[in-house]
């Protein structure tokens, strides 16, 4: 907290806590409803909120009739139809999409996530857990604890859920045994002992019909715990964030005019108040607090507040940096151990290209190695060479810059992240930071005094990757050989990395699936990137069937220096050339993952260099290549 002693922080503290309890008197707490498909998560929902009467009028005449017209209870109320309110959850029957639900008692204010229980909408689940800090796990008596009810646990687990409501549901369905009742807590107590979860409140019920939810039941009168409402509104809330070391990701560097500069951003930790000595990161440059402001001058804020922060001295600070306190500030890291939770229909490839989005931070990242992924069932540790839909993973990832974060299990903000590909801008994953890996602190750029650009221009010419890619017979080879043969013979410096030679060596050790061609491709862009450092002209060609890696490969380099060159070959024309036999082998089965066959290709959608081979012989399109080196100054002489 900068400066601040501690005897000074617990009376801030204190002054909070009194500000609140003036101003504020309802906590709140914020849950989720998870487990598998029709376990009553929604009816739940919808008894919550009908007998805390947080039903309009309007809204329970709505609810009336569509019970009658097209519910699951025949002339009874059908409570989950006052969450799932897209049709196709009302005509399945199943919650799809994430709903979020407000209500209130005498003594606390909830928000609750209604999370999908279908396998298909895990990453749905993922998002309702991200914010909540307790979890109501729901069994239907009759089935007990399912695979979907593990994978659920596990998730909240990992995204740092340490409470468990066990609402054993459905209780009428089975006569309301407390021996149903005792096996289901059994088994689900020995599979939570491998989770990190602190506690787990048993509570057996009828959501449908309100045993133990509002009120406690009469029936089951051999239990002798809460009903669920008295829990929710009695369970502790963490106000760890309030009690961290301040830190607050810049979101906007606020300018309006010449005479103001601040930084606004969500608190995500601590407290801050004007004279707080604090740290800007990652460049560690240091000033004070002058202002804190939101609608005018506060005398501090404190975690869960947005606000705008000026800074005693002209320090460089931009969105993406995070200002932190000065006696514990965050950490600086672009290598980390991660746990990955998988969302996407396309793997996880290691070695793939994708942005990660941490605070307020984007920057390019790659799995670097997946160490395990694990049974949600066994919670076992499997070795595995890709994540697919739904997976979980332990995961060493790379960045392309250092980045400022703090270990999830300390902050969900500066710990959780996101994975996003890169051409659909889909979120493809979810992850958690645990800790820096020792090698990133250990490994430092050196310093060298000849330059890239001091190499291209003692060879009269500047460094360029040309790189080819298209289907196997589709003539690359045999037009980067043309091509560097004019070079040579114009005294210009080049070398050719060809597909088929580079795994005679360096890439002996790949195979053809699709972890091995972007593991391939990987080597060769960081080579060619090596090459062009060095000044050459590098001619790469590849049949680089994926956008990501080329698009990865292109990131290596400087801008101008990469130019994609598409021998663009229809599969038909490919095929009945076929110089190396490769495609009848391919339709015998003989060849597995073979581009255009049985693996796919991603045709570059705008490369510097288009060829049609149907129209363009080799040796013209090697004038092509030329031409456009010719005018992009590569031959020359190095740009000024």
């Amino acid at each position: 907290m900068g400066r601040v002693s501690e005897d000074a922080s617990d009376l801030i503290a204190a002054d909070i806590g009194a500000y609140l309890k003036q101003h504020e008197t309802k906590s709140l707490l914020r849950f989720i409803t998870c487990g598998s498909v029709d376990d009553g998560k929604s009816t739940l929902i919808g008894r919550l909120l009908y007998d805390s009467k947080m039903v309009f009028e309007d809204q329970l005449a709505a609810l009336e009739a569509d019970s009658a017209r097209g519910g699951t209870q025949g002339a009874g109320l059908d409570f989950s139809l006052l969450v799932d309110g897209l049709s196709a959850e009302r005509e399945q029957g199943i919650t799809i999409d994430v709903a979020y639900r407000f209500f209130s008692t005498d003594r606390r204010k909830f928000i609750v996530a209604d999370t999908p229980g279908h396998e298909q909408y895990t990453r749905n689940m993922v998002t309702g857990a991200s914010t909540a800090d307790v979890a109501i796990l729901l069994i239907d008596a009759r089935r007990g604890v399912l695979t979907q009810t593990r994978r659920h646990s596990y998730l909240a687990s990992l995204i740092g859920i340490r409470s468990v409501i066990l609402a054993i549901n459905k209780m009428d369905l089975v006569d309301y045994s407390r021996d149903v009742y005792e096996r289901i807590l059994n088994d689900y107590r020995a599979f939570a002992r491998g989770l990190d979860i602190a506690h787990i409140e048993p509570i057996p019920m009828s959501a449908l019909l309100g045993e133990n939810v509002t009120r406690p039941s009469t029936t089951m009168p051999w239990y002798e715990g809460p009903d669920l409402l008295t829990y929710l509104e009695e369970v502790e809330i963490s106000t760890r964030p309030v009690e961290a070391p301040f830190r607050m990701p810049v979101q906007w560097v606020n300018r309006p005019n010449s005479d103001f500069r601040g930084f606004s951003g969500f608190v995500a930790a601590g407290t801050v108040q004007p004279g707080d000595a604090v740290k800007i990161m990652p460049s560690g440059r240091q000033s004070h607090i002058a202002r804190v402001i939101l609608d005018g001058d506060l005398p501090y804020a404190t975690a869960g507040q947005s606000i705008t922060l000026t800074l005693a001295d002209e320090v460089d600070c931009s969105r993406g940096d995070v200002i932190s306190s000065v006696e514990a500030p965050a950490e600086v890291s672009d290598q980390f151990e991660t746990t990955i939770v998988w969302m996407n229909d396309t793997p996880m490839l290691p070695g793939r290209s994708y942005l990660l989005k941490l605070g307020t931070k984007t920057v390019t990242a790659s799995v670097t190695a997946l160490k395990h992924k694990v049974n949600v069932n066994t919670l076992e540790q499997v070795a595995a060479r890709q994540l697919n839909l739904n997976e979980i993973g332990l995961c060493n990832i790379s960045l392309s810059e250092p980045v400022v974060f703090d270990a999830y299990t300390t902050s969900r903000d500066l710990g959780g992240f996101i994975l996003i590909d890169r051409f659909t801008n889909e979120t493809v994953a979810a992850g958690m930071i645990h800790f820096a890996l020792r090698r990133a602190q250990n490994i430092h750029w050196q310093a060298v005094d000849i330059t890239r650009a001091a190499r291209a221009t003692q060879k009269a010419q500047s460094a360029c990757v040309l790189w080819f890619t298209g289907l196997s017979g589709s003539g690359k080879s045999t037009i980067a050989n043309l091509v560097e043969k004019r070079l040579f013979a114009l005294g210009k410096h080049s070398t050719l990395l060809d597909g088929d030679n580079v795994r005679h060596g360096l890439n002996r050790d790949l195979g053809f699936t699709d972890t091995d061609r972007v593991e391939n491709i990987r080597r060769v862009g960081e080579l060619a990137r090596l090459m062009a450092d060095a000044g050459l002209i590098v001619l790469v060609s590849f049949i680089s069937p994926f956008r990501s890696e080329r698009r990865m490969a292109r990131d290596l380099l400087p801008p101008g220096e990469f130019l994609e060159v598409f021998v663009d070959t229809p599969l038909e024309l490919a095929e009945a050339r076929d110089p190396k036999g490769l495609y009848k082998k391919a339709r015998r089965g003989e060849i597995k993952h073979f581009t255009g066959i049985s693996s796919p290709y991603e045709p570059p959608e705008a490369p510097e260099i288009h060829i049609d081979t149907r129209r363009t012989s080799s040796e013209e399109a090697a004038d092509l290549i030329m031409r456009a080196l010719e005018e992009r100054g590569v031959l020359g002489g190095a740009p000024g």
